[in-house]
């Protein structure tokens, strides 16, 4: 079972669940500091930020859901193992998890980083039953020739640096097109001037977006004085290599 950071009230007692997907070399304390600002802004969710299964042969500090070998000299072969092990761990923990908050994939949403998004991409739709939404953030569609494996669509939101130097900005418009002719509702944006990280008009438009896939309405809004949607966020020192 995958071990994961969390954030929120006491378990099961939770409307909506949000899950936050780190990239290649990182953690979920990476990322799950998000909760931290989002959570005003998004009242009754419940945060959980896993780790990947296995350490990061290139960062024995960090985690990767799967090898790639133009960075750690494995093989194909051993790469798309390690991807298809990761799923079924990954998708079986979010059937754990949701069961232990009692709450249902139609109010869970998927938000990754990098290596995070193509995991959130390639077993989001693939599972039962539709998700609430998934958000990527400067990553790309896995094996997009598969894309007829899918049995769910939920909406996903597409956000990229124009600046990223470690997975290209063509990777959004890429997927984007796959994923729309495929039936899916998506949603686009470039943050100008971003690097491989996420920008502050990026997450205001994912929090945007969950918030209308979760069913928060305006009356749920933070109260005043609360912190607003926090600046940059750079996970430079966990790059995650141009493919996967």
């Amino acid at each position: 079972m995958l071990q994961s950071k969390r954030r929120g009230g006491a378990q099961g007692t939770a409307k909506r669940l949000v899950i936050l997907v780190h990239g290649y070399g990182a953690d979920g304390g990476d990322l799950i500091s998000l909760a931290d600002s989002l959570g005003p802004h998004m009242p009754n969710t419940v945060f959980h930020a896993p780790d990947a299964p296995n350490t990061c042969s290139m960062n024995p500090m960090g985690y990767e859901w799967f090898p790639i070998p133009w960075i750690d000299g494995s093989s194909e072969e051993t790469a798309r193992a390690g991807l298809a092990r990761a799923a079924e761990m990954f998708d079986a923990w979010l059937t754990g998890t949701m069961t232990a908050e009692r709450v249902g994939p139609e109010a869970t949403v998927l938000v990754g980083f990098s290596q995070g998004t193509m995991m959130s991409l390639h077993v989001g739709p693939r599972r039962a039953d539709a998700l609430a939404g998934i958000v990527g953030f400067s990553g790309r569609l896995l094996a997009p020739e598969r894309i007829d494996e899918v049995t769910t669509k939920p909406p996903v939101l597409l956000v990229h640096g124009d600046r990223d130097d470690v997975v290209p900005p063509q990777s959004l418009p890429e997927a984007a097109q796959v994923l729309s002719k495929s039936g899916f509702e998506v949603h686009t944006h470039i943050s100008k001037g971003t690097g491989h990280g996420i920008a502050p008009d990026g997450l205001r438009l994912a929090c945007g977006f969950m918030k209308d896939k979760l069913g928060i309405t305006a009356r749920d809004a933070a109260p005043p004085g609360q912190r607003p949607v926090p600046g940059r966020i750079s996970e430079q020192k966990h790059r995650t290599p141009p493919a996967a």
